[in-house]
């Protein structure tokens, strides 16, 4: 072995010293102003924050330790007072002036760490979104006979402590000075801390003032005692006014004590989209923590907006959300549940309220029972549809109808409603958003019901058959009026039925439509596609311009001689047909229309210079 590698790999090795991590705290500040937190505003949700976990610090040693916070706010400037657990020099140098650290994590603490607000150590760094300089004077209570510590900290990352006399603060708590950076004064003015501390402060469990006026504002408005459950529903409606702007249908007591949460759920005046993101305040031991949290309730109840207080549910790091794991599924569920519970108890007790609910929330409801067997159940009386009978619910249609039958879209329905309803047939419109697969679910809770999906031939079946003699004589003309819409991909058949008024009814299926859209994009593919798109060709069924042979103007129509004319007649009632059923009209029927307004007028116009 080579003499020199033999002594290297025998010379003991420099353990090398590790090295600190340099934080720029301008560009920690940017960080937090225009990425953590959604504005300025927080800081003064981090003041009280600190102050109320020192509070809670004291009291757990202390139980009869004063809870108070005071804040003083002058232009450009702001004091905030408590008299929390206070802070030894020691303590100022560990936990203010250490990115991360927290005093939650402190010795004695840590098993209590439920009780505090803040869980993430950034603490006063927050106010740096607004203030350029923060002074801290602070006195333990731990430690009395420690003298009063002063931090002062500018935005440039820089910093001192120093030790005061002890008369600088006789009392344990803390004072924090802060002084706005330019720009940022309108966040420290008066009235804006005031509108503020009671926003982010008013369900607080200590007294809290801005100056002398009070901040707290306790027991919560759902925790109140009330005369009467009428006074309670008055009481929580202006609540809801004065919070979200609107008086609520009704609302809902939040009640979930194994998962530490109290509210209020309140019913919106007026429908929403179901697609629209509800969004709810919720407050975390107090603390307004958020007032656009989305995932709280489950996506069907999209009909309420929630103001509650837990302390059982984790915030974000930025202290502006909920994170999603399984207690906040949990909770979800179980909120979820309480509105269920109102929803069946209204069924049960007060049928008035209930109605008036449907009226503008059918839709959430429907959504609701479209999962839930129990939920359709109860709600099947109530629940209403739009049918060939009128506005009913879907039990009161299938008592009058043996068989229940029903449209997958508002196109099939307006076709079919007049013919069917005149026919006999009971239809029910499944064309709105969750009403077929409700349909479809009828059987599973009222067994022995028969529900079937319309279709044209269907309503055809239920037309009468002309007599072959007279079809026979009208050979002619119906052949005619085939040869003029067959390019349309429209056969014409004649019947009759009723209603008399109704001279021709245009039929088709989903079926017919996809084969006529393939046949729309064959005409206009290159040869290549229109290979491709002709080998899809289906056995389909074709749209049909039913005539009615009851109606005195088809009869007119049909004791026709000239081609031409049948033909212009024919194009006629097709677009008649069509804007009844109020479909949307292709550009050939556009052009069918016009073509056939025109000749019409022609036709009128030559008779009338003839006569």
């Amino acid at each position: 072995m080579d003499s020199q590698t033999s002594q290297s790999s025998q010379t003991p090795q420099v353990p090398q010293q590790p090295h600190t991590f340099q934080v720029d705290l301008r560009g920690l500040v940017d960080l937090l102003s225009h990425h953590l937190y959604s504005s300025p505003k927080v800081y003064l949700r981090e003041l009280l924050q600190n102050a109320v976990d020192a509070i809670t610090a004291r009291r757990a040693e202390q139980p009869d330790a004063p809870a108070r916070v005071r804040l003083y706010a002058e232009e450009g400037a702001l004091r905030v007072e408590d008299s929390g657990v206070g802070l030894t020099e020691a303590d100022v140098h560990n936990l203010l002036a250490t990115i991360g650290r927290s005093s939650k994590r402190a010795e004695g603490l840590q098993e209590a760490r439920s009780d505090f607000l803040g869980q993430f150590g950034i603490g006063l760094l927050a106010c740096f979104v607004v203030a350029e300089r923060i002074r801290v004077v602070s006195r333990s209570a731990r430690t009395p006979d420690a003298p009063p510590v002063e931090w002062t900290a500018s935005d440039d990352g820089s910093y001192r402590v120093r030790t005061l006399p002890p008369d600088a603060r006789p009392e344990p708590g803390t004072t924090v000075y802060l002084v706005a950076r330019a720009g940022a004064g309108e966040w420290l003015a008066p009235e804006r801390v005031l509108q503020l501390a009671r926003d982010f402060g008013s369900l607080l469990p200590y007294d809290v003032r801005v100056g002398e006026e009070a901040v707290t504002d306790l027991p919560a408005p759902w925790d109140r005692p009330y005369p009467s459950p009428a006074n309670r529903r008055v009481a929580l409606a202006r609540h809801c006014h004065d919070l979200f702007g609107f008086t609520p249908l009704d609302s809902i007591e939040l009640n979930v004590p194994l998962a530490g949460v109290r509210g209020v759920a309140y019913v919106l005046p007026s429908a929403v989209s179901p697609a629209q993101r509800a969004t709810h305040r919720v407050h975390l031991k107090g603390m307004l923590l958020t007032e656009r949290a989305e995932q709280l309730l489950p996506d069907w109840a999209f009909f309420v907006r929630c103001v509650l207080d837990t302390d059982s549910l984790r915030p974000t790091a930025s202290r502006e959300s909920l994170y999603e794991d399984e207690t906040l599924a949990a909770v979800r569920d179980a909120l979820g549940e309480r509105i269920r519970s109102w929803l069946t108890g209204l069924a049960a007790g007060d049928p008035e309220r209930l109605g008036a609910f449907l009226s503008v929330h059918h839709l959430g409801v429907k959504s609701l029972a479209r999962h839930d067997r129990e939920m359709l159940r109860t709600m099947l009386p109530w629940l209403p549809f739009e049918t060939t009978d009128g506005r009913l619910s879907l039990e009161e249609f299938a008592q009058r109808h043996p068989v229940v039958h029903f449209t997958r879209t508002v196109e099939e329905y307006r076709q079919v409603a007049p013919i069917a309803s005149a026919q006999g047939i009971g239809v029910v419109n499944g064309g709105y958003t969750y009403d077929s697969d409700l349909v479809e679910a009828l059987p599973s809770v009222r067994p022995g019901t028969v529900v079937t999906e319309l279709d044209a031939d269907t309503v055809t079946a239920h037309m009468d058959l002309v007599d072959p003699v007279e079809e026979l004589a009208l050979s002619g003309f119906l052949a005619a009026a085939r040869a003029r819409l067959d390019p349309l991909g429209c056969d014409v058949v004649l019947r009759a039925f009723r209603p008399l008024s109704v001279p021709a009814l245009h039929l088709d299926d989903r079926d017919a439509r996809h084969e006529q859209a393939r046949a729309d994009a064959e005409e206009q593919a290159d040869d290549l596609w229109a290979g491709i798109l002709g080998s899809l060709r289906g056995s389909a069924p074709r749209a049909r311009l039913v005539l009615n042979h009851l109606n005195p103007l088809v009869r007119r129509i049909g004791s026709l001689g000239d081609p031409e004319l049948i033909g212009t007649a024919t194009e006629s009632l097709y677009g008649q047909a069509l804007l009844m059923a109020q479909r949307p009209l292709r550009p050939a029927d556009t052009a069918l229309l016009n073509r056939a307004f025109i000749g019409l007028l022609e036709w009128a116009t030559n008779g009338e210079e003839g006569r």
